[in-house]
């Protein structure tokens, strides 16, 4: 198998044996490509601590969140795309309108070369999800983990090396000047999951050679509870969310907008379920239970969007607690917070939810409406009316109602964001449509 790729001379040299390779794996009928995938899911389940180690190293992340992120779920996902592929590849038959004898058809074929780049919240299942799709669907690939988790980087080469020879899928470690030496390269399509200031910058480098993108970013993704939902049951999502990865995911609880009459009540629930998930009888954090931030820079925006919030009047209501000595934030409720402060105007990524309150549902709409399109919107009602005007007067890539994360987990539905949140989709069908042409072809008779 091939050797570790970290030098920007491999580059050039590598993307020249993928232009000439994609023919052959486009080609590559179901079996063939359904056996790669085995080969990868048995690599990634013989490396599983290995994997955990290397993730814990870079993050400080709980083992079993690493064992459910970044093992569990990537093998589920390539187990979806070896289950379903057959029917996914089916070419689908349409009639002609024009005239009935004779016969059309789309078929599905690979974009050819196509360029990952996976991001530092979860580096390898937000990695090796999309290259699952892009294996199914018959593509050669250049995959490049962020350089903020090179433990992970490493491990994630060599279990690409063990499987594939570098014609077909490679995988570079390196700092930033190696994602920027990739952009250069006139691929097919580009996979990129981060931030949407990066996501500019790509899908920039993309259009300079017409690529397609799909773009997987992120947002203020708002929490609107709807007068009469359960409270207790929503303060204990909300917690759990947080808490989850540190608040360090794209589709995280950024904001809420709850009635001033259940404020109180909804603070009171939030802080009763932190101490419940991250203190012990006595009263000691459990700091091994939540991941850190992930370095001190990304540490040193959230404490900056907390201290302007705090010196422009919120009130710390659960939490407060930044320790910068080890990058640890404890999950945190912010009320008396305004549109002014800065942490309502930037993504949080972190254990900080900011708390509006309101008087009509529609100051939440319009508020919601009136800014970027957000990846997630989370809606708490028992008022279908009220949801449907909600879900009506804004845009979002997903929606969740009574609930967290869960538009995120089923499979059967697309996953992206629209405009400043992202741009495509992914996730089982839709992640092998999102790396395939869809081709009509039409036969005369």
């Amino acid at each position: 198998m091939s050797s570790s790729h970290t030098d920007p001379s491999d580059i050039a040299r590598i993307f020249a044996l993928q232009q000439a390779r994609q023919w052959d794996v486009k080609a590559s009928g179901a079996e063939a490509r359904k056996a790669k995938l085995t080969k990868l899911k048995a690599a990634v389940e013989a490396h599983a601590d290995d994997i955990i180690a290397a993730v814990q190293a870079d993050t400080r992340k709980p083992e079993q969140e690493i064992r459910i992120t970044e093992v569990l779920n990537v093998t589920a996902n390539i187990q979806r795309n070896i289950d379903n592929l057959d029917s996914w590849m089916a070419p689908t038959q349409v009639t002609p309108s024009l005239n009935p004898d004779d016969s059309a058809q789309i078929i599905y074929e690979a974009r050819g070369v196509c360029l990952i780049l996976g991001p530092w919240n979860f580096p390898l299942g937000l990695t090796f999800g999309p290259l699952a799709a892009a294996i199914a669907a018959g593509n050669c690939c250049m995959v490049k983990l962020t350089d903020l988790c090179p433990a992970t980087a490493k491990i994630a080469g060599r279990i690409v090396r063990e499987v594939f020879e570098e014609d077909e899928v490679a995988l570079f470690e390196g700092d930033v000047s190696i994602a920027e030496a990739l952009l250069e390269l006139p691929f097919s399509h580009i996979f990129f999951t981060g931030s949407t200031r990066v996501g500019k910058i790509v899908m920039a480098a993309a259009a300079k050679h017409l690529a397609s993108v799909t773009l997987e970013l992120g947002g203020k993704s708002p929490v609107i509870i709807d007068e009469g939902a359960d409270i207790d049951k929503i303060a204990e999502a909300l917690a759990n969310a947080k808490q989850f990865n540190g608040g360090q995911a794209c589709i995280c609880p950024d904001y809420v907008f709850v009635k001033e009459a259940y404020k109180d009540q909804l603070v009171s629930a939030f802080q009763t379920k932190v101490r419940e998930n991250l203190y012990s009888e006595s009263g000691t954090f459990k700091k091994e239970a939540i991941a850190q931030i992930v370095n001190a820079g990304n540490f040193g925006r959230v404490k900056s969007l907390f201290d302007d919030a705090v010196a422009k009047g919120a009130t710390i209501a659960v939490g407060g607690e930044l320790e910068e000595s080890d990058l640890t934030i404890r999950p945190t409720m912010l009320t008396d917070v305004t549109p002014d402060m800065e942490i309502l105007q930037e993504e949080i990524f972190a254990p900080v939810l900011p708390v509006m309150t309101y008087d009509d549902l529609d100051q939440a709409i319009g508020y919601v409406s009136a800014r970027d399109k957000p990846l997630a919107l989370y809606i708490f009602s028992n008022n279908e009316a009220n949801v449907q005007k909600i879900l009506a007067r804004t845009s979002s890539g997903g929606v969740t109602v009574n609930g967290v994360f869960s538009h995120y987990l089923e499979n059967n539905l697309p996953f992206g964001g629209v405009n400043q949140s992202g741009m495509g989709s992914y996730h089982g069908y839709f992640g092998f449509k999102a790396f395939s042409h869809e081709r009509a072809v039409y036969r005369h008779q």
